[in-house]
């Protein structure tokens, strides 16, 4: 065989079976071999490369399975880097497979040459460039398991032609030295947790993506439930614990809900896992976490410590962790403490707003409302980053792992619409839905032709107010209304760009017509994009600004007095 087939055959192995992208002339001997034999793997040809990698990311997200992504040289390659740093920051497994010119080219400016082994070195768990033909097999196996092994992420791959061309004459390994990945936690640091964690007269649970990503939820949940631990999440852990029940508090943060907050500002011990403190949890730094003990579990080493200092480190895999703190925990014979968590019930309560707003043009929170009416429990929902996403992210309550799917630490605008994409593939019996914003969903438009000629079915959801949103509500609140770069103009129509794109698109303009129109949508066999005008200055709150303590909030829900006089 040559290398390409080579290539195909490394990924069958791997149980591969979708892959995202766009031909170039370095891989053309790569599709070439998809088009002789696709080897069970459906490749879905995308408009922009981008887009590409974040369906492979969205893919990964939904399923657990590495996503799998395909560019040619030059830009084609460079069109992924923004796809495979969203999934570094949020560790998304990825594999993502670049062209490059042939390997006596390398180095000297040929056509569509880039470095992407220096590009993609400070945004990936590993990077290889594959010279011989040999060494594919064995390089692509490796990649797969620095992809998914620890820490998840992406993993860069550099095919030049030549490589793909040439015959293989034999398999040669390349070894993995030095990746050992830490997963069993320390059993007396364990123990020591369990015993803090029980004495604990104010412990809160706060679980960020780690936890999904371990497929640890069950335990997570176990934990809480078992002694009556009050939950929190930071965006990436949203759906690791039931929302929907008591001890839910919600998320946490600079846009996360005041009784979430003011529990992480009160509690004397607090179990993080799978958490890496980024500054739009913690806030100033000074005032975070300053009364309580915290016990961080992380499969990565040198997240632990790096922001907040920690009482008990524990170094390994979530679900292996929490398992062995279980066990220790249960050998505790203490009396549930129930004051704290029954009184933070109260104050979670209190902060539920009303969501079923009548407004013209519509609020986004009684978009939110429809939405929530519609949706089931194994639906999913990905976002784009803006205002729409921290009003997802804030009134949307889900209560199965993976089923919202945002970008975090990148805040990557474009994001939502190919994440829905791949979501979909991998969780073909679930209804997929894009909450999006008009700036964001403009970033990647032209995967509706993907959706079109590929007949994947998403629901997009775009909240069009004719700014880009976040950045509008900082220069509201902070610059005095200077309002500069931020005004979009003459509302883009979504529902005609749909129509050219061949596929289904609804405007909706009333409040009233939002119901009917997530009806269509549902019973349509294909993507109807539903393009929602909302209200243009409304403001998600409540927030605090960057830099100021997370108890700095304002905007409406319960107020510091009611905290006060309830606790």
């Amino acid at each position: 065989m040559n290398g390409a087939e080579a290539v195909l055959k490394a990924l069958q192995e791997e149980k591969v079976r979708h892959s995202f992208g766009v031909t170039g002339g370095s891989v053309i001997p790569l599709f070439d071999e998809y088009f002789k034999d696709n080897h069970e793997i459906r490749h879905i040809p995308v408009r922009h490369e981008q887009g590409a990698a974040h369906a492979a990311d969205g893919y990964a997200r939904a399923s657990g399975k590495p996503g799998v992504c395909i560019a040619t040289s030059g830009p084609g390659a460079t069109n992924l880097v923004t796809g495979i740093m969203t999934a570094f920051m949020d560790s998304s497994p990825m594999v993502a497979l670049g062209g490059q010119v042939a390997t006596s080219l390398i180095g000297n400016d040929a056509f569509q040459e880039s470095d992407m082994m220096g590009i993609t070195l400070p945004i990936t768990k590993h990077n290889f460039q594959i010279r011989s033909p040999e060494k594919i097999n064995s390089t692509i196996k490796n990649a797969f398991k620095i992809a998914t092994t620890g820490r998840p992420g992406p993993v860069y791959i550099d095919l030049p032609k030549d490589t793909l061309m040439k015959e293989v004459s034999a398999v040669e390994k390349v070894p993995l030295h030095g990746y050992k990945p830490n997963l069993k936690g320390h059993p007396l640091q364990v123990k020591k947790a369990a015993e803090l964690l029980l004495n604990a007269e104010r412990p809160v649970l706060l679980l960020g993506g780690g936890v999904i990503l371990a497929n640890a939820a069950k335990e997570a949940a176990e934990l809480a439930l078992e002694f009556n631990i009050p939950v929190i999440t930071t965006l990436m852990g949203k759906s690791a614990f039931p929302e929907t029940n008591a001890l839910s508090l919600g998320m946490l943060g600079m846009h996360g809900r005041k009784c979430a907050n003011y529990a992480i500002s009160n509690a004397d011990v607090v179990l993080a896992v799978g958490c890496r403190f980024n500054d739009r949890i913690t806030g100033k730094l000074s005032t975070f976490l300053k009364d309580a003990k915290l016990i961080h579990i992380d499969v990565d080493n040198s997240e632990i410590g790096k922001i907040v200092p920690s009482a008990i480190p524990i170094v390994g895999d979530a679900k292996l962790v929490l398992q062995d703190l279980l066990l220790a925990a249960k050998k505790f014979s203490l009396a549930k403490k129930t004051t704290w968590s029954e009184k933070l019930k109260v104050l979670a309560k209190e902060c539920d707003c009303d969501l079923n707003i009548s407004s013209n043009p519509a609020d986004p929170k009684r978009v939110i409302f429809e939405i929530s009416k519609v949706l089931k429990e194994n639906d999913i929902v990905t976002t784009g980053v803006g205002q729409h996403q921290m009003f997802a992210a804030h009134f949307l309550k889900r209560d199965r792992p993976r089923t919202f799917i945002s970008s975090g630490g990148a805040g990557t605008m474009g994001f939502g619409f190919p994440a829905a994409i791949g979501a979909r593939l991998a969780r073909p019996d679930s209804e997929v839905f894009n909450i999006d914003g008009d700036g964001s969903f403009g970033m990647n438009v032209q995967e509706l032709a993907t959706c079109r000629f590929e007949n994947i079915k998403v629901i997009p959801v775009i909240f069009n107010n004719s700014y880009l949103g976040m950045v509008r509500q900082w220069l509201e609140l902070f610059y005095e209304k200077r309002y500069s770069t931020v005004d979009l103009g003459q509302s883009t129509d979504f529902s005609k760009i749909s129509e050219g794109f061949g596929v289904k698109g609804l405007r909706v303009e009333r409040p009233s017509e939002l119901a009917e129109a997530f009806q269509a949508a549902l019973k349509n066999d294909e993507t109807t994009v539903i393009d929602v005008a909302i209200a243009p200055e409304a403001n998600i709150t409540p927030m605090f600004s960057a830099g100021s303590s997370v108890f700095e909030m304002f905007g409406p829900c319960i107020t510091e007095n009611y905290f006060k006089r309830a606790l």
